[in-house]
């Protein structure tokens, strides 16, 4: 199964792409989708959009899973990194997929152990987790966490624990 991840921003969404075989995880591909903060809102927008239905095209995910908003001090940021979710949302769905959704706290549980681990932690524990994945940076490291919280999900699912 492949499963894609994305750890959604205005300025900066990560996303990431492993393969689960049971319990097997294994890396396929990273990255970082940045838009010009020159660009009006919509047509960053519009391009989040297009580049990732261009993914899910090109590496045909089975499932996927994006990362829930948090509260910002900054209500501007939040309704912004709020769209660029749904915009993350909406490429998925498009795509007939039935996205999976996780708290921060929770997919730095599944996969540091610990629901406030740094970024830093969670860089380290995907790389360990991807052995030889070559993560293009703390928003793709992320998504690629993302990924992997999902796996474990779907295996639980599977197997009648939750």
């Amino acid at each position: 199964m492949i499963i894609l991840g994305v750890d959604p921003g205005l300025s900066t969404t990560g996303w990431g792409l492993i393969r689960a075989e049971g319990n097997r995880l294994s890396h396929i591909a990273n990255g970082r989708i940045t838009t010009d903060t020159a660009e009006p809102l919509a047509r960053r927008l519009a391009y989040l959009d297009s580049v990732l239905a261009a993914l899910i095209v090109d590496h045909a995910p089975d499932a996927a899973a994006v990362e829930e908003v948090f509260v910002n001090a900054n209500p501007q940021s939040t309704l912004k990194l709020g769209q660029a979710r749904g915009v993350a949302l909406l490429a998925i769905a498009r795509a007939g997929i039935e996205p999976g959704e996780y708290a921060a706290r929770l997919v730095k549980k599944a996969v540091v152990g610990v629901g406030n681990a740094e970024k830093a932690q969670v860089h380290a524990m995907v790389a360990r987790l991807l052995p030889g994945a070559k993560i293009a940076g703390p928003d793709a490291a992320d998504a690629l966490a993302v990924a992997i919280t999902h796996a474990h999900h779907l295996a639980s699912r599977r197997a009648g624990i939750v």
